[in-house]
């Protein structure tokens, strides 16, 4: 049985020079081309399939990451994702509530 879970990757990076700029504006590009949705400014997350899915991704993220700054990576199964609590502000455009068995669309 595959079990849907989300990589959460969290980050920090230096944007005071403009070589620290390009790194950062680099590594935002390589999450979004591995399809991965910005949910807060420098926090993306990625909807897998499966431990060995997300094994995965964590492997091409490690050979992806900028060389300075702080990156974090988190993996959560879709239940626990769904138990997340908006405490303020609004869903953004491209989160929507769908029924049982089916996954946000975007």
């Amino acid at each position: 049985m595959s079990k849907y879970m989300r990589l959460l990757v969290m980050f920090d990076l230096p944007v005071v020079k403009a070589e620290d700029r390009r790194a950062a504006s680099k590594f935002r590009q390589y999450l979004l081309g591995e399809g991965y949705v910005m949910m807060q400014y420098s926090v993306y997350y990625r909807i897998v399939n499966g431990y060995d899915m997300s094994k995965k991704y964590e492997y091409r993220l490690n050979d992806n990451l900028p060389e300075k700054g702080s990156v974090r990576l988190l993996i959560v199964i879709e239940k626990q994702f769904d138990e997340m609590r908006l405490l303020v502000g609004d869903r953004l455009p491209n989160e929507e509530k769908v029924d049982g068995n089916q996954l946000t669309t975007f």
